[in-house]
């Protein structure tokens, strides 16, 4: 059992999928992670793309802590059944749930054409680096990023930082315990005199 940690919905219990490759980030590593956003002002109002959603904890604590609107994308029916369950216990809006891959919900880019604002990745440990890194290429080249975006990547410390695409670039990193976080943003376009 996981928790809200802060927010409208700050203590409220969360369920945690059995039977499948999930594992919820970690109230300590999620509580970091949040005053972080919060710190540069990522949540409150904006869209949220949570990949990978399996509980939904990461894209409900967004939601609790002011994000308009959160996309919660999971393949797994058994997750998506308790992600539902999440979504209703915390009774947020603006919270939608997305059952598919995550490589077919990125191919047609953004459903109503605006890019997220921030995007939440905490793919399977046992997910491929080539895998992650046509991910990363699928939000830059089907418009899920905006010049203003920030995309947070959740994996094992064993896993190497993952290849960002062109457009896309490295913008901070840190370790909690067995858990690497790593931060990008848009590579500023150049400006052509």
């Amino acid at each position: 059992m996981t928790r809200i940690i802060s927010g409208t919905a700050g203590g409220r219990r969360l369920r945690t999928p059995t039977g499948s490759s999930t594992r919820p980030t970690s109230d300590r590593v999620r509580e970091a992670l949040f005053s972080r956003l919060e710190h540069r002002g990522l949540l409150d109002g904006t869209r949220v793309l949570d990949l990978y959603a399996g509980s939904g904890a990461l894209g409900l604590e967004a939601a609790s802590r002011g994000a308009a609107h959160v996309a919660l994308v999971e393949s797994h029916k058994g997750a998506a059944g308790v992600i539902r369950a999440n979504i209703a216990a915390v009774g947020h809006p603006g919270v939608r749930l997305v059952v598919d891959t995550v490589e077919r919900a990125l191919s047609g880019g953004p459903p109503d054409g605006i890019p997220s604002d921030l995007v939440l990745l905490d793919p399977p440990y046992d997910l491929s680096e080539d895998a992650l890194a046509a991910v990363l290429g699928a939000l830059v080249a089907n418009g899920w990023l905006g010049p203003e975006s920030f995309v947070v990547v959740e994996r094992s410390t064993r896993s190497p930082q993952p290849r960002w695409p062109a457009g896309l670039e490295l913008s901070g990193e840190k370790r909690y315990g067995e858990t690497a976080v790593w931060f990008a943003e848009p590579t500023p376009h150049e400006v052509v005199a």
